[in-house]
């Protein structure tokens, strides 16, 4: 079996070179047409004697040394029509598309756009949530590991979305989509709504998010509609320093949700090195438990370094969880299941290459 596995593997990886090859050559003779992307890995250790844990948080959890993802992005965009082809690969890219199955779980997005307007842009297929502050590619986000609310908010979508551009500051997006995080197809015949309305300057800018609709869960659609609003703020307050902020509600009624606010500033000391915090508050409600349990309580205190040297871009980072009950572990508790303690430390050092 794991021979089998690992040829299908083997053939996906050499389709996937050779579609890049060719789409290298064509790139050369096309200008509107770009390959892009990332690879990234990384160290993690608990100051813990258990390393066999993590906070319940997306990606950056296997101990030791770790892989990241390797992200190829195709794109073209003529005067009115574009594409995005948005491949992964390695334990996050497989975390980021969990819901595909088949030949889709390398794909991350798959989406075609036509600018009908100076105003409108129609935009159908696969696409990034543009729910929070992070997202899923390293190259994105400040931090390296991810908060909570971006963790157990939607990942991505699939349906089609309209943006209007209202002026040169706002901006508006409707869309229809698949339930949640399923990509590929839509197995439940329901759908979920989303919204937008953002304002931006030369400083940054304010987006206002909302997603409603019932949801699968695998195996039955949830009674309830699901709700989730969400606010992303960031703005160059000087030259130096940038701040940040999160703060969304999710709910599904009678099925639990949470709600969380996290701020993000960040100071550029050299050319070079910049220095960021996450401080984030998290709170589950009390009638379901998507992560520690009903009514928990959790803070994340994340500080990152970032240093590029040319593309690559090295990130050390230390997280503080402190979670109201014993989730986490130590070596004793490990053997027989049951956590006995309510904080775990953390350090990761990252390295991310961007083409």
């Amino acid at each position: 079996m794991k021979s089998i596995t690992m040829t299908k593997f083997v053939k996906k990886v050499l389709f996937a070179l050779v579609a890049l090859i060719n789409l290298t050559v064509l790139a050369q003779e096309d200008k509107k047409f770009r390959i892009s992307g990332s690879v990234d890995g990384y160290y993690r250790y608990n100051f813990s004697d258990e390393q066999r844990q993590a906070p319940a948080s997306s990606f950056a959890n296997d101990p030791g040394f770790a892989l990241g993802m390797a992200n190829i992005i195709a794109s073209y965009e003529s005067e009115k029509v574009g594409f995005v082809a948005d491949l992964v690969f390695g334990p996050r890219g497989e975390d980021a598309v969990f819901l595909s199955t088949g030949s889709s779980n390398i794909v991350n997005q798959l989406y075609v756009y036509w600018t009908v307007s100076d105003a409108v842009t129609l935009t159908f297929g696969n696409f990034n949530t543009f729910l929070g502050y992070e997202v899923i590619s390293p190259t994105g986000n400040f931090n390296y590991s991810t908060s909570y609310m971006f963790s157990y908010g939607p990942f991505s979508h699939t349906g089609l979305k309209a943006d209007f551009s209202l002026s040169d500051n706002w901006s508006a997006m409707l869309a229809v989509m698949n339930p949640t995080d399923y990509t590929e197809y839509n197995p439940a015949g329901v759908y979920t709504f989303g919204a937008q309305i953002g304002y931006e300057t030369e400083k940054g800018g304010t987006w206002f998010n909302a997603i409603y609709g019932k949801q699968y869960d695998g195996e039955a659609i949830n009674e309830e509609a699901t709700f989730q609003i969400d606010l992303t703020t960031g703005y160059d307050l000087t030259d130096m320093f940038y701040l940040g902020l999160n703060a969304t509600y999710n709910e599904t009624k009678d099925a639990g949700g949470f709600y969380g606010i996290a701020l993000y500033p960040q100071i550029k000391t050299t050319e070079s090195f910049a220095l960021g915090l996450r401080a984030e508050y998290f709170k589950e409600l009390d009638d379901g438990s998507p992560v520690y349990g009903p009514d928990v309580e959790t803070f994340d205190f994340t500080l990152t370094g970032s240093y590029t040297v040319g593309n690559l871009i090295l990130k050390p980072e230390l997280r503080l969880d402190s979670v109201s009950e014993d989730v986490f572990f130590d070596k004793d508790s490990y053997k027989t299941g049951i956590p006995s303690e309510g904080s775990l430390g953390s350090f990761v050092l990252a390295a991310i290459y961007k083409f």
